[in-house]
């Protein structure tokens, strides 16, 4: 984690430096990394025996259990939005700016998953076919990743090498950039509403109560062990671990798969989620991955000034899923 803040900080300090220079091109970069990272994630999936076995026993559970949780936390997000918004509402319609909603709040989502709208400098609402034309891209990449891992097609082990950390930081550094080439973006992180600091506790809230709500559905499974899946917000790595060493593998492949959705989820759907229920919303349903591979697209869906928002959110979120994790396996 602190490797990924250095080099956030580093790409902000480049993009202060660059500011007088017309960088459109570092957004054209951020889409083919993120890509990328899906192609590679799609191959991690694929070449994974377990996940690949458990597709078909396993995938309606964990499908049960992020919708619940995603449900949950879009809920709740959007709740504080219009908490939010109905303390900072113009009563004479002046169009004064709101001290809790920066300018970008009033014309998100900026751009799908490729980002041209926010490169070009385009503020028209995004149309749904916009959206769902990133989307539909990101899960091409996906597929042909789960493809190639499940067929060996790469003569190499991508999960065993750390190229998707590489990758990785060349997609924080991007993000940085165009973060500190922004000159008005520090004065809009200004006017942001501090209450906005409540959103991970929301999102835990909503996340934790939808998979509560999910054993209504999966009647063999306690609400302690949704209760645990849904407690990984979205860091299947660790959170995976940690149940199958508690509860078994097969509960262990259930969250896996089930915060494997949740930042898939996030890729394709935050621009849409951004234009109907709000950005914070948008930020909510990343759970703890939005500090790092999730962070562009929030970016991109919700504004500029809500990466501050997404990194505090993201940081929250992650160090809570160990304890909270252990927490339900427990019980």
């Amino acid at each position: 984690m602190l490797v990924i803040f250095a080099v956030i900080i580093g790409g902000i300090i480049t993009g202060r430096l660059l500011s007088s220079w017309r960088l459109v091109f570092v957004s054209r970069m951020i889409t083919v990394i993120i890509w990328l990272l899906l192609f590679l994630l799609g191959l991690e999936v694929g070449s994974d025996p377990t996940v690949v076995g458990g597709m078909a026993t396993l995938g309606r559970t964990a499908f049960v259990i992020f919708a619940c949780s995603v449900a949950g936390s879009i809920c709740m997000s959007w709740l504080l939005w219009r908490c939010v918004r109905r303390r900072d509402a113009v009563p004479d319609g002046g169009g004064a700016e709101s001290p809790g909603l920066p300018a970008a709040a009033a014309d998100f989502p900026r751009g799908a998953a490729g980002g041209q709208a926010a490169a070009g400098g385009d503020t028209r609402p995004l149309s749904v076919w916009d959206a769902l034309r990133g989307s539909l891209v990101i899960v091409a990449f996906f597929v042909a990743g789960c493809l190639a891992g499940l067929f060996s097609a790469l003569p190499f082990d991508v999960a065993g090498s750390r190229l998707s950390t590489y990758v990785l930081y060349a997609l924080m550094f991007c993000v940085g950039i165009t973060l500190g080439s922004d000159t008005a973006l520090a004065g809009r992180v200004r006017r942001l509403d501090p209450r906005l600091a409540l959103l991970p506790v929301m999102t835990a809230v909503g996340t934790l109560a939808g998979a509560a709500l999910s054993t209504l559905l999966l009647p063999p499974l306690t609400a302690g062990d949704t209760m645990a899946v849904g407690a990984g917000f979205g860091y299947y790595s660790l959170s995976s671990i940690f149940i199958a060493d508690f509860r078994g593998a097969e509960l262990g492949t259930v969250a896996l798969l089930c915060n494997v959705m949740r930042e898939l989820f996030t890729l394709l759907a935050a621009p849409l989620v951004a234009r109907w229920f709000g950005p914070l919303a948008a930020v909510s349903i990343g759970g703890a991955t939005t500090f790092d591979t999730t962070l562009p697209i929030i970016t991109q869906s919700a504004g500029k000034p809500y990466a501050v928002v997404s990194i505090f959110h993201g940081c929250v979120l992650d160090f809570s899923v160990p304890f909270l994790v252990t927490f339900f396996c427990t019980m």
